[in-house]
């Protein structure tokens, strides 16, 4: 017994616990999510998706300030001590400001949304605060590569969110509860990062490079790029709301369960991937095997549900969405194109790209300028993936060309595209 638990801590301190870990956390949120979707309907689920995709594009603050500490750790483990306490310093004021924000927009998150509860869109400011300061936590752990803590952390963020909700929503299936649910479960992973480093006292120098103002900037820059990226990921759902009836975006809202599995199903890769990224040794070899591994993944995923297309409604919310059974296939598509763009864009931010943001800009334009002239679930499915395969497809071949033309940037440098 004593030699199977170090095996399992031996595991858990490499990048396969990181795997292990996302995949526990993931499996708990697909199940929390189509839970929901069963519990709730089309009509109500509709509804709670829509708030939940506000939760993930405002979440790119908190994927900027991990990749903000994960690059800087990684870049200049000589000052990894001021990086600490300023990242941890900027993570508890911007969680604070950003959930204040939300709550005083909750009247124009309701009317966007077409929630009909001013309750509901204030639960969206609530719930990004506990999951924002996640954000800093966990880059300090990737960036300094303490895979095991960082694991707890991940499956610490998907398993109470799980237990909590399923025993909300059984009483009472609400988007209100579910958000609760959301809110308590996303206490646990900074109780995890606050003991992780609770004793470190990492020594290191001072420089201005990593002043709190300067993490401050680079945050705003790589949230950016995040908020590029993720509101192309999610602004489908949105669109989705105003072109499509109340039925029919909630049968969309219910596909796109499977694209965000597909999604998620391989963020392990990005957590792995990005420090390497930034070593001017690794990041070519780092990108390209990391594409391999996710494009492997998402074409097993396809024919998964193309082929189980009858038992894969049921992990979207059962027989009552039916009707988009024989489309489950594309939603799949959609998410392993997300999913590799995501790692793309990683890259980006790895070597600090300017320009290349711009075309996540655009894309993202361009999808919801054809979505607009969409009018059912597979003409919109449609559309979404065409742009995001030429996105791709774009950014690849310059994110190729820069990572062999260029070195990797220090923590003050910055990469023209």
């Amino acid at each position: 017994m004593t030699q199977l638990k170090r095996s399992l801590v031996g595991v858990m301190r490499t990048g396969a616990g990181i795997a292990v870990a996302m995949a526990v956390m993931n499996v708990a949120t697909y199940g929390f999510t189509m839970f929901a979707a069963w519990a709730m309907g089309p009509r109500s689920y509709g509804a709670f998706a829509a708030m939940m995709n506000v939760l993930l594009v405002v979440g790119v603050v908190s994927l900027g300030l991990q990749t903000t500490a994960a690059r800087r750790i990684s870049a200049d483990p000589a000052h990894v001590g001021q990086i600490q306490t300023q990242v941890l310093r900027v993570t508890v004021r911007a969680s604070l400001l950003l959930g204040l924000v939300l709550v005083l927009l909750a009247p124009v998150v309701d009317r966007v949304l077409r929630l009909d509860s001013l309750v509901a869109a204030a639960l969206v400011g609530v719930a990004v605060v506990p999951l924002t300061m996640m954000g800093g936590y966990a880059g300090i752990l990737q960036g300094e590569r303490r895979w095991l803590p960082l694991s707890v952390l991940y499956a610490a963020a998907g398993v109470p969110r799980l237990v909590i909700g399923v025993g909300i929503l059984a009483l009472d299936p609400t988007p209100v509860n579910a958000f609760l649910a959301i809110i308590l479960g996303s206490l646990l992973p900074i109780a995890v990062g606050w003991y992780a480093l609770r004793h470190e006292r990492v020594p290191g120098g001072s420089t201005r490079t990593h002043a709190g103002r300067e993490i401050v900037r680079e945050t705003l820059k790589n949230s950016q790029a995040l908020l590029a990226f993720f509101a192309l990921a999610n602004a489908d759902l949105i669109v989705s709301r105003n072109v499509l009836d109340a039925h029919d975006s909630g049968l969309y809202a219910g596909g796109l369960i499977l694209t965000k599995a597909m999604l998620f199903l391989p963020q392990f890769v990005v957590v792995v991937a990005f420090p390497a990224m930034t070593s001017a040794e690794e990041r070519k070899r780092a990108l390209a095997r990391s594409l391999g591994l996710i494009a492997g993944l998402g074409v097993l995923g396809a024919l998964a549900a193309w082929l189980l297309a009858p038992l894969a409604i049921y992990f979207v919310g059962g027989a009552q969405f039916g009707e988009i059974q024989g489309s489950l296939w594309l939603f799949a598509i959609l998410g392993s194109a997300h999913s590799m763009l995501q790692l793309v864009v990683y890259s980006v931010i790895a070597r600090q790209g300017q320009r290349s943001v711009y075309l996540v800009w655009g894309a993202l334009v361009a999808m919801v300028t054809g979505a607009l002239m969409t009018g059912s679930v597979v003409t919109l499915i449609s559309w979404v993936i065409i742009v995001d395969l030429g996105l791709l497809l774009a950014l690849t071949v310059i994110s190729f060309r820069m990572v062999e033309d260029h070195p990797a940037p220090s923590a003050s440098e910055h990469s023209p595209a």
